[in-house]
């Protein structure tokens, strides 16, 4: 949508004085309480809340999916109290007790690095092959398809568990392939911790894939590709949207211009940035609650709470810096490509330098969580530089962030995760 003062920083000549409006400043703007615009947005949040449930809760509900009692169990981990207890003297060290009847298994810390990273190995297959053909045939089809797929999947997460860590890594492998052609939800995390200690981890799974499978109900139902489809938009909203973002072209078919994105440099830059930022983002996002157990021994509850902090810190954040960017922008302090490459390099070396501080605070609990928030909550300015500077380079077309987006997102995360699997498999 067309920035405040009426020109569009991804069109053609987002920098230029002489921009036309898309505009007039004088129309009236439709109102937003119960617009399809804003269902559009709050429907998009919820269902990347869900998405990003459904990726994460194996990681907390892992603390009480172990039986860390079990002398099978405890001579495999490979950091016994590492850290004191906190002086809390609500926390144990001792397994999570789980209602009358739910399973605890004896996996060791290796099997649980594979299972966590399970997810990815299918997540890495689809982020290329999803966006080009969203490209072609609409992307609300292939969230709402990824979703559904998901969670349906996730309802049988206790299932595939009881039957072997073979088949619950085979079944994580599968719901990241589902995932993986759509694009945080810090809520996920406490939540799971909570469900864990109160209703028993399988409750965790059953809750968000049910989730999961009503939200898609409604996305098929609300959500269209484009306004001039939509059954339920007014044509005032329609017309208004249409002004907005002005005319958009065709979309790419079924032809990539592969060879001239690989010699971009910077389609290249984005990648890289990526990759630096995804590598500490999605290893703490799988490994904090496993950390916050197994090192500073936090209990279950608090263990969901502290390790969803640092997001919640980072939604904030993410939110702020884009208001920022763009009054930057719109006011014409800075150019676009200036602003992009300030907040990109402030959401990459904030979070290294908060990070790096974690290893120099030795078992302080207080320090460790603090630093740790602080780095992915100064992470979240990063979301107004590379992850929206492919919007900036991207033809206008009907998808137009469709193939910058999708190379520089997925190459990025593939090489991230690609380090991450390495060091999994070598544990």
């Amino acid at each position: 949508m067309a920035a405040p003062s009426g020109y569009s920083i991804i069109s053609t000549h987002s920098d230029s004085e002489d921009s036309e409006p898309l505009l007039d400043r004088n129309e009236a703007v439709p109102p937003k309480c119960c617009s399809t615009r804003l269902n559009l947005a709050f429907l998009m949040f919820l269902g990347f809340a869900v998405v990003y449930g459904l990726r994460v809760n194996l990681s907390v509900a892992m603390v009480a999916m172990v039986n860390t009692s079990d002398p099978s169990s405890a001579k495999n981990r490979s950091v016994v109290h590492a850290c004191p207890l906190p002086s809390d003297t609500d926390n144990t060290t001792d397994t999570f007790l789980q209602p009358q009847g739910v399973p605890q298994y004896t996996w060791d810390t290796e099997t649980q690095g594979w299972l966590l990273g399970a997810f990815f190995f299918g997540y890495l297959c689809t982020q290329i092959p999803g966006g080009y053909l969203a490209g072609h045939y609409g992307g609300s089809l292939f969230l709402g398809l990824g979703v559904l797929g998901t969670a349906a999947l996730t309802l049988l997460t206790p299932l595939a568990a009881q039957l072997g860590s073979t088949w619950l890594f085979a079944l994580r492998a599968v719901e990241g392939f589902g995932e993986g052609v759509t694009f945080p939800a810090m809520m996920a995390l406490p939540l799971t911790g909570l469900i864990c200690q109160t209703m028993g981890w399988p409750a965790v799974f059953y809750l968000c894939g049910g989730a999961g499978c009503l939200w898609s109900v409604f996305w098929f139902m609300l959500v269209s590709d484009d306004p001039r489809t939509h059954r339920r938009i007014s044509k005032k909203e329609k017309d208004y949207i249409i002004n907005s973002i002005g005319a958009q072209g065709t979309g790419h078919g079924w032809s990539v211009p592969v060879l001239q994105m690989m010699m971009s440099v910077p389609l290249w830059a984005m990648i890289v940035t990526q990759m630096c930022s995804n590598w500490a983002y999605y290893t703490l996002l799988t490994s904090l609650p496993t950390y916050m157990d197994n090192i500073l021994h936090f209990d279950l509850k608090s263990n969901g709470f502290l390790s969803a902090l640092p997001y919640l810190g980072a939604f904030v954040i993410s939110v702020l810096s884009g208001i920022v960017a763009d009054a930057l922008i719109e006011k014409r302090v800075f150019s676009v490509t200036f602003v992009r490459k300030l907040f990109t390099a402030l959401g990459l070396l904030f979070p290294a330098v908060f990070l790096i501080a974690v290893c120099y605070v030795g078992c302080s609990h207080a320090l460790t969580v603090t630093f740790l928030t602080l780095s992915t909550t100064t992470g979240g300015i990063s979301s107004a530089g590379v992850f929206i500077n492919q919007i900036d380079i991207a033809p206008r077309s009907v998808w137009p962030t469709v193939w910058p987006t999708v190379w520089s997102t997925s190459l990025g995360r593939m090489f991230s995760f690609s380090v991450d699997l390495l060091f999994v498999s070598v544990d």
